[in-house]
């Protein structure tokens, strides 16, 4: 198991570098989005098991410029998300990010504040409020841009060709995991191109509100890709049993998004680490309920899937 990258985890006093304690502790990797809010270098000197992601975010040099320098400071595999667009409308229902704390914004945010004291003494006492600036997109010499400010500059990089992918990957030369992978003939060109794994993704379902769930596809990728690339699913794991599912159905490992974000938000690094204590007693209680010593030891037979499971992705 693995810590997915999310941008921006800011809602702990020390964000990402939480994660990477957490994962540290619980002997895991973690990925770290481009968009986060602490530098590469400084959440691989915390746990050095350290995954960068990318977005198809900007031209050809910028996108290598960040990546070589998540190399530098200590990344050991790239990371290219593919499964993004930008629409015109969302109906996620969430409430309106601040872009920046300026005194409006305080002002209108000061009563849940002072709401949970202890939670604004703990942002104070790790050096004050979050600025919501994404370092790992900075280019040499600037300062590091705000958030929106770098998600509109992507809205208007056209997407990538696989000629993109393949190039990126001979630049990057080491591991190399293309994620957001939902179709077998995709899953084949991704390796084409020279991924060494692939993720089976839908973005946790946040990019269309009627795609198929990632467990649902990984089969017929896993099938396509026969092993000539790593193959993990990302998207709805949130229990042990989750896990081996995914694994008796093709997966060599899974990452998880929300979960940690959660363990995070109510614990920092222990509760990132508790997230992954709790999945594995999970995982220990499927294999043992199905007779299983070890998950090498899970094949597909050991999960019951519907006649249309697969429908529609097969191909």
């Amino acid at each position: 198991m693995i810590a997915s990258p999310v941008g921006a985890q800011a809602i702990h006093p020390l964000g990402e570098l939480a994660v990477a304690l957490g994962t540290r502790d619980a002997g895991t990797a973690m990925g770290l989005s481009e968009f986060a809010s602490r530098p590469a270098a400084e959440v691989a000197a915390v746990n050095p098991k350290l995954f960068f992601q990318v977005h198809w975010s900007a031209d050809r040099d910028v996108l290598l410029q960040r990546a070589e320098t998540a190399r530098a400071g200590g990344a050991t595999a790239l990371i290219v998300t593919l499964d993004w667009s930008f629409p015109g409308g969302r109906d996620w229902g969430s409430p309106a990010i601040p872009e920046r704390l300026d005194l409006k914004t305080l002002a209108r945010l000061a009563p849940a504040g002072l709401a949970r004291p202890g939670y604004l003494i703990d942002w104070l006492r790790h050096g004050g409020l979050p600025d919501l600036t994404v370092p790992n997109m900075a280019l040499p010499g600037r300062p590091a841009p705000g958030f929106f400010d770098a998600y509109r500059s992507w809205t208007a990089v056209p997407p990538p060709t696989w000629a993109d992918i393949a190039w990126l990957r001979a630049q990057w030369g080491g591991p190399f995991l293309v994620k957001g992978v939902m179709r077998p003939d995709d899953a084949r060109r991704a390796v084409d191109a020279g991924a060494t794994a692939i993720s089976v993704s839908n973005h946790g379902g946040n990019n269309l509100d009627g795609t198929p769930a990632s467990v649902r596809a990984l089969p017929a990728v896993a099938a396509a890709v026969a092993g000539s690339a790593e193959v993990l699913l990302d998207g709805g794991v949130r229990r042990g049993g989750d896990v081996v599912k995914a694994l008796a159905l093709g997966a060599r490992t899974v990452m998880i998004g929300r979960p940690c974000l959660w363990g995070l938000a109510a614990g920092g690094p222990a509760g990132v680490r508790n997230v992954f204590d709790i999945l594995r007693a999970g995982i220990d209680s499927a294999l043992l309920a199905l007779g299983r010593p070890s998950v090498r030891d899970l094949d597909p037979s050991d999960v019951i899937l519907p006649a249309d499971f697969a429908r529609g992705l097969t191909k």
